[in-house]
This record gives structure tokens, sequence and C-alpha cells, in this order.
């Protein structure tokens, strides 16, 4: 069963919320963010990227820029650039990119759920990336941003949040940059609240889309937190921590794609005849080629595009690893070709989101700066959901949900 919980929530006032309002964290560079925050004193980039704050080149990990983040966030609240509501409620959290809306509802989810494994995972966490997180969770004594939680569709629960979504939302703007719709409701309604609780109760798992960084460090801080207090009595708001669930039915994963510095010492013939041992390989000339279909690849390699389409022996249907075009691009051509063993750590390979566009993986390879682009047809659903149930962990790199949660929309206090 899934355990969430309603809490009190620290928002933006509505004539500030766009101002307020940033990417994730872990999406931009400082650089960016700090143009990004140029000339705006309300930007959650303060909190979530405090290194902005300090002169250019700043270790973003060095101490005084965490201090620096539990100071910002202490001085949107004294200043009232965020408020926290006086009752514990649930949200409902709206997106639109490209026509298309998804619908979140915005709780707290259980530390323990997390600890037994009902909030499944897909992917593998680094040491350091949860350590940094879990700085930034201890320092301000909060989760700042949410986690992307998916859920199997439920009807009742469709009902309740488009009953509340036919009301005025409390926040309704477009981002700048992207132009993605952002609209977010307030559940005041007891005994909607004390539904939704029962509902999640009946749902056996909760599934991380994107986050698992981020749950990671909630998590273990909410343990350390109950393991650091000798008067621990287990409904503490540190037992919980922000998460927006969307129903799988509405999510939508795009690709995510491969950029190679070089050919390990192949000439581009030698290259594409090593790699008819695998995969058909059909030249489709100038114009940009996307895959069609899963086990179908585009490659990008010397002004020309490819299809390239993994023959039937490369890929076994009942393993639900093993049949991931991640797994098949990996091992068959970034493995046995060009002697990438490792995607988190070699310096040669380089992944790109696919709401970039396939234009991106061209112009770099154009620039020179890298070799051969291999574009992948998107997961699904589907599949992540039986990779997680079964226990497997996804290959690095491979899932890239868009759009992404918006900051600074609502915020958990662990008091």
């Amino acid at each position: 069963m899934a355990t969430i919980k309603p809490f009190k929530g620290i928002r933006p006032p509505k004539n500030l919320v766009e101002k307020v309002a940033s990417r994730p964290y872990d999406v931009l560079n400082s650089d960016e963010a700090r143009a990004e925050a140029q000339g705006n004193p309300y930007s959650l980039y303060h909190i979530i990227k405090p290194e902005i704050d300090f002169p250019e080149g700043t270790d973003e990990h060095d101490e005084k820029v965490y201090q620096k983040a539990a100071e910002n966030f202490a001085k949107f609240r004294q200043q009232g650039w965020l408020v926290q509501d006086e009752d514990e409620k649930f949200y409902v959290y709206a997106q639109t990119m490209n026509g298309k809306t998804q619908y979140g509802l915005v709780v707290c989810a259980s530390v323990d759920d997390y600890m037994k494994g009902n909030i499944k995972k897909h992917e593998l966490t680094r040491k350091d990336k949860e350590e940094d997180r879990m700085k930034h969770v201890r320092v301000n004594n909060a989760n700042i941003e949410p986690v992307f939680f998916a859920y199997p569709h439920n009807v009742e629960l469709d009902s309740i949040v488009a009953e509340i979504t036919s009301q005025t939302p409390e926040y309704d703007f477009v981002a700048p940059l992207d132009g993605f719709g952002h609209k977010f409701w307030i559940i005041n309604d007891k005994e909607k609240i004390a539904r939704i609780v029962e509902i999640f109760a009946a749902i056996p798992y909760l599934y991380i889309a994107d986050g698992h960084h981020r749950s990671a460090a909630a998590a273990l801080v909410g343990d350390e937190k109950r393991r650091n207090n000798p008067t621990h009595h287990g409904d503490e708001e540190y037992n919980y921590f922000m998460a927006v669930c969307f129903p799988d039915n509405q999510l939508t994963i795009i690709d995510y794609n491969r950029l190679v510095k070089d050919l390990n010492g192949l000439s581009d013939e030698e290259f594409l005849e090593k790699l008819r041992k695998n995969f058909e390989v059909e030249l489709k000339g100038k114009e940009i080629y996307k895959p069609e279909k899963l086990h179908n690849f585009a490659m990008y390699l010397s002004g020309n595009w490819y299809c390239l389409t993994a023959k039937p022996f490369t890929y076994n249907d009942d393993d639900p690893i093993g049949v991931l075009d991640v797994t098949i691009s990996s091992n068959l051509i970034l493995n046995e070709i060009l002697g990438i063993k490792d995607l988190r750590t070699d310096k040669r390979i380089d992944f790109v989101g696919g709401i970039r566009g396939l234009e991106e993986l061209k112009k770099r390879v154009d620039s020179g700066e890298m070799r051969v682009a291999i574009a992948l047809f998107p997961v699904s659903m589907k599949q992540l959901i039986d990779i997680a149930d079964t226990g497997n962990i996804m290959p690095p790199k491979t899932t890239w949900f868009e759009p992404k949660l918006r900051s600074g929309l609502v915020i958990h206090e662990l008091v």
C-alpha cells in the first residue's frame, strides 16, 4: 500500500509565483542559473543553486554555499515571498506541453515506503549526488523541490482531480524559455483529502519517474532524524517527503540519445562494417532520420543519417533489461565496437535529452566536437514499470521525462 499524507505547504503569493518558480536544480548549470536569475531576487535559484550568489567559479559543494541556501530560504519567508499554509492540504499540479496536459497530486510520501521498497526505483543512485541533496535537505530542514512519481491510474482519483481542476486555479502561468503551461490548485475539502489517502492506501506501489537522488536524499535524511530523536513517535513531518504523483497513463517518456567523441580508431567504413554484424544498416542521407519503433536506431556519421535495425538474435523479448534499446546499443555498439565500458564514467560519451531534438545531435557532430550520434526510440511506461516490478535496474541515462516539474510552487518543511 502507498502511504501518503497532506501537508502545510510553503508557497509564493500569486503575484510572485512566476518570479519564484524555476527549473529543477539538476537540469541546468551554475552559469545558466545565474543568467536566468539575473535581476530577479525572488528566483528560487537563490535557494536551489545558491552558488549564483558567489563569484563565478565558486564550488557549488562548498559548505558556505549550502549555508547560503538556508539563509536565502529564511529570507524568502521573512520577506513574505514564501508563506506557509495554515492547514494541511493536498494540491493538484497540471503541466501542459505541446497541447497535452498531465495532472499530478502533490502529496507527502512515506520514508518507510521508500525504505521497504513500496516506492519502486528503476535507476541506481550515486553516493556523491545523494550526499549533495542530503546536505541541501538538512541545511534547509525542508524538501525544497518535489520528486516525480507515477502510480497506476485510478478512475476515482481521475474523477476527484477533474472536479478540482474544473475550478479556477491558484496559479496559472506559462514558463519562459520553453513555453510550457503550469496550473496549480489547492485541495481544502477534508472529505476529499481523506478519500485520496484511502485510495492511495489501496495502491500497492508508487514508481519514481524522475528524481532518484532527491528521493534517496529525502528518505535518508528522514531516517537520520528519527534515529537521532530519542522521543521519535512516527508521525513527525520528517517521516514524509514531498512528491508529485501522476497517473501512469498520462506520462510521456522521450528519447535519451548518445554522442561519442571518436570511433575507437576505426574509419567510417570499418565502423559501418562492424555494425552490420548485429544490425541492418541503411543509408538515409542528409535529412534527419528519427527512429520509428523499438529496436530501430538513428545514427548520424560524417554528414549522413543511417537507420540501424537490430537483428532478431541480438535481444531477448523475455528479458526486461536485455530487450531495452539502451541495452542493445550499449552492448553491441558502445561496448563491443567503440570500447565504452562504463556509461557513468567514460569521458568519451555524452547524453542529450530528446527535448533538444535530433538537430542538437547533428550540430554537435558537424562542429567536430563529437564523431557519431545515436538516437534511440523512447522507453515506454510499461517497460519502466515491468523493470521496477521485477526488481531490475535500467542502464544509465535511459529515461527522460518531459515536461520537468517546476520548482518553487510548493515546499515541504520537515518540522
